[in-house]
């Protein structure tokens, strides 16, 4: 064998050994071993689901005019309709909003609304509420909302607000498998 040969198995030798090493230190210092949800999750804290839905048929709206405009909260609702979100009947608001929207959703609905929230280039005031039950997010559409983002423009905003975050005092909802939807 010549020298070369012996040197270029010494060097992959070296690396493989490497390799194994950087494997198993990897492996041990693992700080996510506990992080399964729901391991550390105190008694009666709500159950967060943050998966951002697939499609925005999965997620139901119902849009409050917070205006003096009317029937702003019909136009936006269409708007939602269009771009096959589920919708229910819009409504006036009994209090006014000074901003581009107020979005209120529960533990249920957590990445819903931040899909929602990219909707209003991340100009909206998320309302979280622990106690509130179902999938149903409401929308009160204030006296600063011009117009829903385009397509490009969510996909952009979606970018920049970045993944749903755990609301404080909820714990993470199991992720469902894919053939579970079935």
């Amino acid at each position: 064998m010549s020298f070369a040969r012996v040197r270029a198995l010494v060097v992959v030798g070296v690396l493989a050994v490497a390799a194994v090493v950087f494997v198993i230190t990897a492996l041990v210092r693992d700080t996510q071993g506990g992080a399964a949800a729901g391991s550390d999750c105190p008694a009666g804290a709500p159950l967060a689901d943050v998966t951002l839905p697939d499609d925005p048929a999965e997620v139901t709206v119902k849009v409050y005019n917070g205006t003096n405009t009317a029937g702003l909260a019909d136009s936006v609702t269409n708007e939602f309709k269009n771009r096959r979100f589920t919708v229910q009947k819009p409504a006036e608001s009994k209090t006014k909003f000074k901003g581009v929207a107020l979005i209120r959703f529960g533990p249920d609905s957590v990445g819903r609304a931040q899909l929602l929230r990219a909707y209003f280039l991340a100009q909206s005031k998320m309302e979280y509420n622990a106690k509130r039950k179902g999938t149903l997010i409401d929308i009160v559409v204030g006296s600063q909302f011009r117009q829903l983002a385009t397509t490009t423009e969510v996909n952009q905003s979606l970018v920049e607000v970045g993944e749903p975050t755990l609301p404080p005092g909820s714990c993470l909802k199991p992720a469902k498998k894919k053939d579970e939807d079935s």
